[in-house]
């Protein structure tokens, strides 16, 4: 068996033209692996090509061309082993009204073919923390509740694979770190997460390694950490003691004036020191309260790749 999860080969998809648009190629030849046992972060802007990649794992479009390999079978010829390999949280709730949450869990079971003798149903409630909305119709929960009987469905047939299609969309930040640490617990028991999420803080927190896709194809993979280390940049942050008035500031270093009274001098580590900047307020005399420094973000790492 790979030690891949997902094998992602030569991916193309071109959207037909219409009466109102012309013909897109949404995904111009993707190549991407994710490693099994990880937390996998596919990030871009919108219009990218995420979730046609996201749709082409569930079966719900027809790529044009290249290879899918989920869990080591081949998309094309093991479609329903594939299929039950992968389990999907998608973005938009999808949820019948008049269905309770043990009657969608069990629902769901039953499309996957799963036994009566062998479905989780409890264990799902109890998992997602709808064990007391189990007889309450879905159109009576709460968006949250909603999206966490979403996951419940997404595992019902006990998949190795797990994709979150924008989960903490919209929710609150007690319900975003519930459905973190239901994730982690997954993941902690072997199972393989793909993720995708707007909040770039949220993909440094969780993520092993993270690929970002623009304009249909890959820019970048690779752990989060070697991402991160891409930018030659740091930001020293300084608090006054009382006034400052500030020397001029030779080409390579910015500073900006925080809201909160802090000075961040952003300079770039190959060609900058930090004492150099302290050499520079200590000699216009500039007295200094606080100091810290602060490396560079996900999202600095994100707008640099897409910028176009």
């Amino acid at each position: 068996m790979s030690e891949n999860a997902l094998e992602i080969t030569g991916l193309k998809k071109t959207y037909a033209s219409s009466k109102r648009s012309p013909a897109k190629e949404a995904l111009t030849g993707v190549d991407l692996c994710v490693p099994r046992g990880s937390i996998f972060g596919l990030l871009g802007p919108n219009g990218a090509g995420k979730s046609t990649i996201i749709n082409i794992l569930a079966g719900l479009v027809t790529k044009s061309a290249g290879s899918v390999k989920i869990w080591g079978f081949d998309q094309d010829e093991n479609p329903r082993q594939s299929r039950a390999a992968i389990g999907i949280m998608p973005q938009e709730p999808n949820l019948d009204p008049f269905f309770t949450p043990r009657g969608s869990l069990d629902v769901q079971a039953g499309l996957y073919g799963v036994p009566k003798s062998q479905r989780r149903t409890e264990e799902l409630l109890e998992l997602t923390g709808l064990t007391d909305k189990a007889e309450a119709y879905a159109r009576s929960l709460s968006g949250g509740m909603r999206r966490r009987l979403l996951l419940g469905k997404a595992l019902v047939h006990s998949p190795q694979i797990l994709v979150l299609d924008e989960p903490t969309a919209g929710v609150d930040i007690d319900l975003r770190n519930q459905l973190w640490a239901h994730v982690r617990r997954l993941n902690d028991e072997g199972m393989t997460i793909i993720l995708t999420t707007h909040y770039l803080e949220e993909a440094e927190a969780m993520c092993d390694q993270i690929a970002i896709i623009n304009h249909g194809s890959v820019i970048a993979n690779d752990t989060t950490s070697n991402l991160l280390g891409q930018l030659d940049s740091k930001t020293l942050v300084i608090t006054p003691d009382g006034d400052a008035t500030l020397p001029d500031l030779p080409a390579g270093i910015d500073l900006t004036r925080r809201d909160d009274g802090t000075l961040a001098f952003t300079y770039k580590t190959s060609h900058t020191r930090a004492d150099a900047v302290l050499d520079l307020l200590r000699g216009a005399g500039v007295l200094i309260k606080d100091i810290r420094t602060e490396d560079p973000h996900l999202e600095d790492v994100f707008l640099n790749l897409t910028r176009d």
